[in-house]
């Protein structure tokens, strides 16, 4: 596949690495560089590409040339890979997605700005999914639902038909969802969490108890 895009992945986390093995392998995007927040830069290299300062990443690749994708996973219920996101497009920068060459997503999925859908995934017609999603592999996500802005959404799960997902969810690998619900924003399932009825906002959900518990912001200890 011809490369007409230059990239910078944000983070330099195992998922930063699956990042740019897909985005290297498998999109138009040319990885270029790595950024990390100053605070947590331990290495200077990764695959032989730069890691540089995220706060003076305009020093290095300038906003008008190149695309950023923030390679972080669901910290603070996703608020960090939001943070980092709002940041790099307030400085210019542009936002790239990622949808596997081997995932199912019908014509007619309406799919948000950068978000990144793994292989296996299968995303059926009428299907809205907003900004800033993932998709980790294998999912299903059933005619005329909705994906939140910021969730997060590991292997294997089920979301039935006509479910209305919030942002900034969390929903552990196996979860099901039954169809024809509604789940509140920030919350967080649990793996293998069978959820039958609708779910208000900031609730835990576990395999275990089937019940909404306790509060998804202070479990992942969210600073506004």
């Amino acid at each position: 596949m011809e490369k007409t895009r230059k990239l910078v992945i944000l983070g330099d986390s195992a998922f930063a690495e699956i990042a740019y093995e897909y985005f290297t392998h498998d999109s138009e995007y040319e990885v270029v560089a790595f950024a990390v927040e100053q605070a947590f830069l331990k290495r200077d290299q990764l695959f032989g590409l730069p890691v540089v300062p995220f706060e003076s990443l305009e020093a290095h690749f300038a906003p008008a040339e190149h695309h950023f994708f923030a390679a972080i996973t669901y910290v603070q219920l996703n608020r960090l890979r939001t943070r980092l996101v709002r940041s790099a497009k307030e400085r210019g920068y542009r936002p790239a997605s990622y949808v596997s060459s081997n995932a199912f997503v019908w014509r007619n999925v309406e799919l948000g700005e950068h978000c990144f859908i793994f292989e296996n995934n299968v995303v059926q017609p009428f299907v809205k999914i907003g900004e800033n999603v993932v998709l980790w592999s294998g999912n299903h996500i059933g005619h005329h639902s909705t994906i939140g802005a910021n969730c997060f959404i590991a292997s294997h799960a089920v979301v039935s038909g006509f479910v209305n997902m919030g942002e900034n969810c969390f929903v552990g690998v196996n979860t099901t969802f039954s169809n024809n619900i509604t789940i509140g924003r920030d919350c967080l399932f649990g793996a293998g969490a069978v959820v039958a009825r609708d779910v208000p906002e900031d609730k835990v959900v576990k395999a275990e108890a089937g019940e909404p518990t306790g509060s998804a912001r202070r479990l992942n200890r969210v600073k506004e």
